[in-house]
């Protein structure tokens, strides 16, 4: 599974204005209504479904990266914002540290297996201390996919 097949182009922020954790994910989720990828309608819902997971336990996986993530029936296929902030976000981590990178992933309801597979994609790509620097250090939507199309190639 490759990230590029679930990330929507269209919602990709380089510079997240928001610094805390609930505004993140409203930006993140604003994105891909934007992009097409989810109604407007099932806005508030989606974002109720992903501070309830939140509050489950920090997405926060420390290494400055965070992936927000919830199952719902807002969305018919597994779809994914992601987002940089240039300050640094206080996420809960589990090192105490700033989420700097975000993926934020919404699953249909059913799906365990494609959710758990896109999640553990993310997680192994972003452990790479490299890949992670590279991200960070876009500026534009084109360069955080050309940097992720890269890492998929790679590592099929």
């Amino acid at each position: 599974m490759n990230i590029t097949d679930f990330l929507s182009s269209k919602a990709i922020i380089t510079d997240i204005k928001s610094v805390k954790k609930e505004d993140v994910i409203k930006e993140l989720v604003d994105a891909l209504i934007e992009a097409g990828e989810i109604d407007k309608k099932n806005r508030t819902k989606l974002i109720e479904a992903l501070m309830a997971r939140e509050a489950l336990g920090s997405t926060a996986i420390g290494q400055g990266v965070a992936i927000p993530h919830a199952k719902t029936d807002c969305v018919s296929k597994l779809v994914a914002a992601f987002g940089l902030s240039k300050k640094g976000v206080d996420f809960d981590s589990l090192d105490g540290e700033q989420a700097y990178i975000f993926f934020l992933l919404v699953a249909p309801q059913d799906s365990a297996g494609p959710h758990l597979k896109a999640l553990a994609r993310i997680s192994r790509l972003l452990k790479d201390k490299y890949f992670r620097d590279s991200l960070r250090a876009c500026l534009d939507d084109q360069s955080v996919l050309k940097i992720i199309s890269q890492e998929d190639e790679k590592k099929i």
